[in-house]
């Protein structure tokens, strides 16, 4: 979740169309086109497999002290650091101490895959020293809620209580669960709205490919991304497939009309968030916001409220796919490889599209919601399983990774990143599904045994 690391002095929004110009502010021409990858793991300790306090002595903070010497600045909250900053982006903090790097904006999959190599490798190190591994699964395997620790960020303790009132599985969406990420650039409106199209269509096929979440405290929780399960029920006003997004005339008005439903969390104020959970940004936006009367918001208020909003694909200044469960270091370069070879050249997004263009909306969702049960055996809409358009999509992405042209310093192409995902179509089983072999087999239901296969 989004780590405020610059706090800065923005105009009071005086107009509709200032909240419409946060998107407009996005568009960038093609060569300017970059691509971030935010990603997430849990910390452990090696010895008993506890999730550490912020505090204990070889916590949370601990680890985040580590990192400073490997030229990442803390970031400070009520005198806790609760951030680092530096070159690869930043590192932030899960409510319950999962691990995120959200990555700097950048040129191409090899920056990307150098980027993330970087970062395990100064984790492991910090790691090393002070007896924390690192685990890729989507859902912790065996931690109940009372079992997890809660850092200390002022909006976490908001959504926290919030929470419960909104849904039964928002805690645990807050504290057990791990995805990765990526955020894509678009040139124009019109771009936009095809990409985030697209993105919204394929984002279940990316939820079972990356599926990597079956078990629940110590035993196989029936669904192969139980993460994608617990959105389900975490805020109706806040998450889904949105599908205003296929009506015609969308794009930035009808978004931001969707963020101005969407119940606020908090106002940051003087260096502390205020409780606005349940209000209306459009009392804030008449000054009748009741934590704050008279007080009318900013462009940085409206920026925060974006973030505070987690359907399946999110518009800010760029696009954030978001369907895919935490995993190893090679599906972190995947994901981003199968969304760039999708959305960032022109011949493969019309492909994508035509894909999926013809979907209706009860179709869409009855995918959405299966995928997290039937991963690649959900229903498409229209007929067939998602397995088989997966092997089709593939080659859609490679094809606009191969056109890119974007080599390293040996001239391999980008389309290398896809290889992980290729083996799960050429296999037919998601990671969970392995997890699930193993567990039933080699393991004999011991599932403190993923801590072994699963860590980086």
């Amino acid at each position: 979740m989004t780590t405020k690391t610059v706090i800065s002095d923005t105009p009071v929004i005086e107009s509709r169309d200032q909240l419409i110009a946060t998107f407009a502010k996005g568009e960038k021409p093609k060569d300017r086109w970059r691509i971030g990858t935010e990603h997430e793991k849990f910390v452990y300790a090696r010895g008993d497999h506890h999730a550490p306090s912020y505090d204990e002595q070889h916590g949370i903070r601990a680890l985040l002290g580590e990192l400073e010497q490997h030229g990442w600045r803390p970031v400070e909250e009520n005198g806790h650091v609760i951030a680092m900053a530096g070159a690869d982006g930043s590192i932030s903090l899960e409510p319950a101490g999962q691990f995120e790097l959200s990555g700097a904006p950048l040129e191409d999959l090899h920056q990307t895959c150098a980027e993330t190599g970087r970062h395990l490798e100064q984790v492991k190190a910090a790691g090393e020293k002070l007896g924390i591994g690192f685990l890729g699964l989507g859902m912790w395997p065996d931690k109940t809620r009372a079992e997890l620790p809660i850092m200390p960020k002022g909006r976490y303790a908001i959504m926290l209580r919030h929470m419960p009132r909104v849904g039964t599985m928002g805690l645990d969406m807050m504290l057990r669960t791990c995805t990765i990420q990526v955020n894509l650039d678009y040139a124009s409106e019109a771009d936009m709205v095809k990409k985030f199209r697209v993105g919204l269509a394929l984002q279940p096929l990316a939820t079972a490919l990356f599926a990597n979440s079956p078990f629940t405290e110590g035993k196989p929780n029936g669904y192969l991304s139980y993460r994608s399960h617990i959105w389900s029920d975490t805020d109706d006003a806040r998450t889904g497939m949105l599908p205003f997004v296929f009506e015609d005339g969308f794009g930035y008005e009808r978004y931001a009309d969707y963020m101005l439903d969407v119940p606020m969390y908090f106002v940051y104020r003087e260096g502390r968030y205020i409780d606005a959970a349940g209000l209306s940004f459009r009392d804030f936006l008449r000054g009748e916001l009741s934590v704050l009367p008279g007080e009318k918001p900013t462009i940085d208020d409206w920026t925060d409220h974006l973030s505070t909003a987690f359907p399946e694909v999110r518009l800010k200044s760029f696009l954030e796919m978001r369907g895919a469960d935490g995993g190893p270091w090679n599906k972190i370069c995947a994901l981003p490889a199968l969304w760039v070879g999708l959305l960032y050249d022109q011949g493969a997004l019309d492909a994508a599209w035509d894909l999926v263009k013809d979907w209706d909306i009860a179709g869409r969702q009855a995918l959405r919601d299966a995928v997290p049960k039937l991963a690649l055996d959900a229903p498409l809409p229209g007929g067939g399983k998602l397995r088989d358009i997966a092997a089709e999509v593939l080659s859609i992405a490679d094809a606009g990774l191969v056109a890119r042209g974007r080599g390293n310093y040996a001239g391999d192409n980008e389309s290398g990143f896809l290889d992980p995902l290729r083996e799960v179509v050429r296999s037919g089983k998601v990671p969970a599904e392995l997890l699930l072999d193993r567990y039933h087999g080699a393991w004999a239901g011991d599932v403190s045994k993923v801590y072994d296969e699963a860590s980086f």
